[in-house]
């Protein structure tokens, strides 16, 4: 049985502004206080030639909805359409997406997604407009600051998530991707497309008689096909829309830190150290820009200045990244000692916090500085303000990282080339003071990376022709996660493997609390119990996903056992309200549901659009 809500989380996640019902029944809902309409609910999602879980999702969820009496209609649009719908203007009712957190996934990483403090702006930043004062935000706050009991915060912030449902989560699925392994060896076994993934690739020293875009062998070329062709077009790491890869962008911005295998490896910082509660000082190696320019520390307090505010004072509110929102919070001022030493103010949070708060792309003073204006885009309207660095595409990146921009074309592909000036490279070139400079804390097997001297990524139109690409030897691995059709194929293939792990980007439906009824946990708690997890992980994923009710559950030494999936066959806090694996829905019993939190039918069995 659904889980009671006490009067004071009956309250909760009514948002900023609760009025309102479906994008396409708003005025239908609300016309007339004497007469009751059936209540319409739209669900965003991306079409099935771009993301075929989702729209299954939502097919799924429309379904069940109009077996109780609602009228659910789905909306298909573009993904950069959806993003800017949901994330900028907020006008949805529901959407069905993944949460594209890389792992290690972190439970801060809820901070930014829950906090009522983010409800009111724009971006990927609470995007449902979710308010829990006394309950989610204090547990929020509770597990940053928490260091021996910071597991017991944790669960209490999941179980008040998940009772409170400001999104449902789904299923986490297994990435799948194609690898052929006669040029380059070394593929991480369950994480072989991350920045750390890459870089411990080894060149077998196999030539190949692929010839590349000069007319030369591409013998060091690592060659790599996706379906998604964001990365031909956008090169921004900190874009107002959702990034669907980020490998990229982090291979041309560094971060002053990264986490290897759950370890800390210093990067552009070579050392960082707490000098006190609230204070934390960052030394940086010897870097430079890709267009040459010397970086300092500098480039570093302007970064986290920048993040929090991308109009620097220009407008008359903040114009915060929604990307990265949570981690710059925690950075309350930087200020460069001298070249090479940042001092950043920090709140008083655990360790953990803090060092995922490092994990934010530098950019450089001179290229950044100059896009705080209003951003201003032909055909297109923002129902809040933006700035030009936030829809910038950000063409000619100019990084630091190991990798720099060469050249792309629009929905083809896009070629990048080594950086020989990276300190990988250096920290492998000598036993000079410069070398032993650019070698401090970093792992031997990432020193003189990356492997290849040119990365080639190509645009297919389907899963199937990326792994064809790869079995035919055009391509050395799939970029983008392969859909289940394509895993007879890669079986197929004789120089082909299929390489499996655990992913934390999990697919949900996200609500937007702003309006009514979604403002009502209760509410949502039904949406929660029409979806067969168990069933979707059959049908749409065929297998490849796992079930979960925790945002965290891909992390499960964070999630308390009252939480855990295990062998059960439905949700443990909204069980399916039907015969559960099956996707069979008892309506009667869903009807219940929705009776016993207000909600009343018409002679029809419409579900009418106001409570009791």
């Amino acid at each position: 049985m659904t889980r009671p809500i006490s009067r004071r989380r009956a309250l909760a996640g009514f948002g900023a502004v609760a009025a309102s019902g479906g994008c396409l029944g708003r005025s239908r809902n609300l016309a007339g206080r004497g007469m009751a309409s059936q209540l319409t609910l739209q669900i965003d999602a991306v079409p099935a030639d771009r993301d075929p879980n989702a729209i299954r999702i939502a097919r799924h969820l429309a379904e069940n909805l109009k077996a109780v009496g609602v009228d659910a209609r789905i909306n298909t649009l573009d993904q950069t359409t959806l993003w800017r719908k949901v994330l900028i203007n907020q006008n949805f009712d529901a959407y069905v997406g993944q949460f594209l957190e890389p792992k290690p996934f972190d439970p801060d990483a809820m901070y930014a997604l829950t906090h009522s403090r983010f409800a009111p702006e724009v971006g990927r930043q609470n995007p449902f407009g979710f308010a829990d004062l006394n309950g989610v935000d204090t547990e929020l706050e509770r597990q940053r600051r928490a260091e021996p009991d910071r597991r017991e915060a944790v669960a209490d912030l999941q179980r008040s998530l998940t009772e409170l449902q400001p999104f449902t989560v789904v299923a986490f699925p297994d990435p799948l991707t194609a690898i052929r392994e006669e040029r380059f060896d070394g593929w991480n076994q369950r994480q072989p497309l991350t920045v750390t993934g890459l870089l411990s690739l080894d060149h077998t020293g196999t030539t190949s008689d692929a010839i590349d875009g000069n007319g030369t062998e591409a013998s060091t070329t690592l060659r790599l096909v996706t379906t998604d062709s964001g990365i031909t077009e956008n090169w921004n790491p900190i874009a107002a829309e959702y990034r669907r890869q980020g490998t990229f962008t982090s291979l041309l911005y560094d971060r002053l830190v990264l986490i290897d295998s759950g370890d800390v490896v210093p990067w552009l910082a070579t050392d960082w150290e707490r000098v006190g509660p609230e204070t934390v000082e960052v030394s940086l190696r010897d870097a430079t820009w890709h267009d040459g320019e010397p970086l300092t520390a500098d480039d570093v307090a302007f970064t986290y200045e920048f993040l929090r505010d991308t109009s620097m004072g220009s407008m008359e509110t903040p114009v915060p990244t929604p990307r990265f929102r949570g981690r710059s919070s925690v950075v309350e001022s930087a200020l460069a000692v001298d070249d090479r030493t940042v001092r950043l103010g920090v709140e008083n949070v655990s360790r953990a916090v803090i060092v995922r708060a490092l994990r934010v792309p530098i950019l450089p003073t001179h290229v950044w500085s100059d896009r705080t204006d209003a951003a201003t885009i032909a055909g297109f309207e923002f129902d809040s303000e933006t700035t030009e660095a936030l829809v910038s595409p950000n063409e000619d990146p100019v990084g630091s990282g190991p990798i720099r921009f060469i050249q792309a074309t629009a929905e083809e592909s896009a070629v990048f080339e080594r950086n020989p000036d990276h300190f990988l490279v250096r920290s492998e070139t000598g036993d000079d003071e410069a070398s032993a400079d650019a070698a401090v804390g970093i792992p031997e097997r990432f020193r003189g990376k990356p492997a290849f001297d040119r990365l080639e990524v190509g645009v297919v139109p389907s899963d199937i022709a990326a792994v064809q690409m790869v079995g035919d030897g055009f391509a050395d691995a799939t970029v983008s996660t392969l859909g289940p059709d394509a895993i007879p194929r890669i079986g197929r293939e004789a120089d082909t493997r299929l390489v499996t792990g655990r992913s934390g980007a999990f697919y949900h439906v996200g609500y937007n609390v702003r309006r009514a009824p979604l403002s009502n946990p209760r509410f949502r708690g039904v949406l929660a119990s029409l979806l067969d997890k168990e069933a979707l992980v059959e049908e749409a994923f065929d297998g490849y996903a796992e079930p979960a009710s925790s945002p965290l559950a891909a992390s499960p030494q964070w999630v308390p056992d009252d939480l855990l999936w295990d062998e059960r066959s439905s949700d443990p806090v909204h069980p399916f309200a039907g015969d559960a694996g099956t996707g069979s829905l008892d309506v009667e019993r869903a009807r219940d549901l929705l009776r016993d939190a207000g909600y009343r039918f018409d002679e029809e069995g419409r579900l009418l659009a106001r409570q009791q």
